[in-house]
């Protein structure tokens, strides 16, 4: 990692999230960030931040310093591409200081196991204020008015303005940003019409604005344009050639999200033709846009991405961004994850021995479908469980499932983009009826020849504890070494069992017995939980027993080992 420069603490952690050498978690900073956010990292127990001193890294440096880094915060500047992030195997967690992420490849941090956060909250006010700024600017015509009078001249009618009241606004994307943009340009006597697929009526019409489900109808019934959505493949030009002509003639557009979002081709014709009376843009396809034909445009306000350059915006996102970093890092906190359920430090304590339980009838289920391939796999949520985050839950159940048996390092994040990558299909369902357990998850697993596996597994107190085997009820431990054993209900069989293993000095911590009372001298399934591993040739000895059907053994972590992507809060 040739040019890093690395401010560290020496401190000793202990973490919640699988450890680094001597405990410590390195965090590499490639874009600006306020002092007050690197101060809140460099004052944490075990974080080490690593600032670049060269302002900008290539591809290949920063992959290379990625290899050894655990968190990276970034802005706009910095851009992480699926070159850059595939097969990032140390890189746990991505935070960008700001709202857009599109310089980030999501999916490509999904597949390689990598959070991935924002800060909406930070520059929303900052935002709102520049894109209110900008309109004005634009309505009164104040960046000429003002080169024209600093160039000695006094000329008050070639900056003849129109005023906001009485004017429509149309928002597109009435997320925090454009909620904040809609309720300053009311307290400006603006009518405020607004589109977004998400927003509940009735909070729009809390807010007084009248809400619409297609773009079309709110861009021709409106005096200004604002636009305030990420940018993504359904948002690309969602103010294009066909929708401006559509607008009424001196229509005024607003662009303070992202670039893109506006075609800023189509844009520069209709200013052109006058069909469009002037727009204001702080953000562009390309940054910066010396080129482009809109910046040689009177009627043209133009800024350079200034929406969140306040003092106060970029200590907020900075401090934000770093809290998001401890929290995930500290305390398990996936509060802001944009590819994950957002979950807090506390719901993720309580949350975690039901991922525990999932997780280990995962593991469970793959060592009993060997070596049969495996298609697909329903996971079923009961009483106080179905109540939960059932989605981390199920995705916790498909990392153990996957864990075992791929070269990927699977994981929470990535868990369900691995499973549907190979072609096994993960359901789930809830019931919030407990039945005979006041919380029970239970697994069914299909393999390729067509047989279900089934395993259920519940808490008693702080154990967690296997209660179902295929058809069967039980009672056994669900962790370490556990010797599975069907066989017919005779007598004789266990002491058979207990006998050979004693015989290999094996010892029995604990013996479940699952049989159909109903039918005495039937299929039976025992689990032991044992001390050890036992040798093949101790398994080859069991299964000659005449009443043995077969046996299988599966090792599970251990009864206090936490999971492999952190440890218990």
């Amino acid at each position: 990692m040739c040019g890093l420069v690395l401010h560290s603490q020496e401190t000793s952690v202990n973490s919640s999230v699988e450890g680094t050498e001597n405990d410590m978690y390195r965090i590499l900073i490639t874009d600006s960030l306020s002092t007050a956010g690197l101060d809140l990292l460099r004052e944490t127990d075990g974080l080490e931040v690593v600032i670049p001193e060269q302002k900008s890294l290539t591809v290949a440096e920063l992959r290379d310093a990625l290899q050894s880094t655990d968190g990276i915060i970034i802005r706009s500047a910095t851009k992480l591409t699926a070159e850059v992030l595939d097969g990032q195997s140390r890189l746990k967690i991505i935070v960008r200081a700001g709202v857009g992420v599109d310089n980030i490849d999501i999916p490509a941090a999904t597949r390689s196991g990598i959070v991935v956060m924002n800060t909406p909250a930070g520059n929303t006010t900052s935002t709102a204020e520049h894109t209110i700024a900008m309109m004005m600017a634009l309505s009164r015509k104040i960046p000429n008015a003002a080169a024209s009078t600093r160039s000695g001249q006094w000329d008050r009618k070639s900056f003849m303005g129109t005023q906001l009241s009485g004017k429509t606004l149309a928002v597109v994307g009435l997320g925090r940003i454009g909620m904040a943009v809609a309720k300053r340009a009311q307290g400006l006597e603006m009518q405020v019409i607004g589109y977004d697929p998400f927003l509940a009526e009735e909070r729009a019409a809390e807010e007084k604005i009248e809400l619409f489900r297609n773009v079309d109808d709110v861009v021709d019934r409106c005096d200004y344009v604002t636009v305030h959505t990420p940018l993504t493949d359904e948002t690309r030009g969602i103010i294009n050639a066909e929708r401006i002509a559509r607008m009424k003639k001196g229509v005024r557009i607003l662009n303070c999200a992202r670039g893109g979002i506006v075609d800023e081709a189509a844009l520069a014709d209709a200013l052109n033709s006058g069909h469009v009376a002037g727009a204001a843009l702080d953000v562009f396809e390309n940054e910066s846009p010396g080129g482009s034909p809109l910046m040689a445009m009177e009627n043209v306000v133009a800024t350079p991405h200034l929406g969140a350059s306040t003092g106060e915006a970029q200590e907020l996102v900075a401090v934000e961004a770093a809290e998001l970093m401890i929290g995930f890092l500290k305390r398990n906190d996936f509060r802001q994850a944009l590819n994950l359920v957002p979950i807090s430090a506390t719901e993720m304590s309580e949350a975690t021995p039901y991922l525990n339980i999932s997780y280990r009838l995962g593991l469970l289920l793959a060592q009993l479908a060997k070596p049969k391939g495996i298609k697909s796999a329903e996971v079923d949520y009961r009483g106080d469980a179905a109540e939960r985050q059932t989605k981390l839950m199920t995705a916790a159940f498909t990392a153990g499932l996957l864990g075992g048996g791929s070269d990927e390092n699977v994981n929470l994040v990535n868990a369900e983009s691995v499973a549907a990558g190979i072609g096994i299909r993960i359901t789930e369902t809830k019931n919030p009826n407990p039945g005979a357990f006041s919380s029970m998850i239970e697994a069914s697993l299909y393999t390729d020849d067509g047989k279900e596996l089934i395993a259920a597994g519940t808490m008693f107190g702080r154990y967690l504890r296997l209660v179902r085997l295929q058809r069967l009820q039980l009672d056994a431990f669900l962790d370490g070494w556990m010797l599975m054993y069907k066989h017919y209900d005779r007598p004789g069989v266990i002491g058979f069992i207990g006998q050979t293993l004693g015989n290999h000095n094996v010892n029995i911590g604990d013996m479940a017995l699952g049989r159909d009372k109903e039918h005495p001298g039937g299929e039976s399934i025992a689990v032991l939980n044992i001390d050890s591993e036992p040798s093949q040739e101790v398994l080859r000895e069991l299964e000659r027993h005449d009443s043995v059907i077969a046996v299988k053994l599966v090792k599970l972590p251990d009864a206090n080992e936490p999971l492999p992507w952190f440890g218990a809060p």
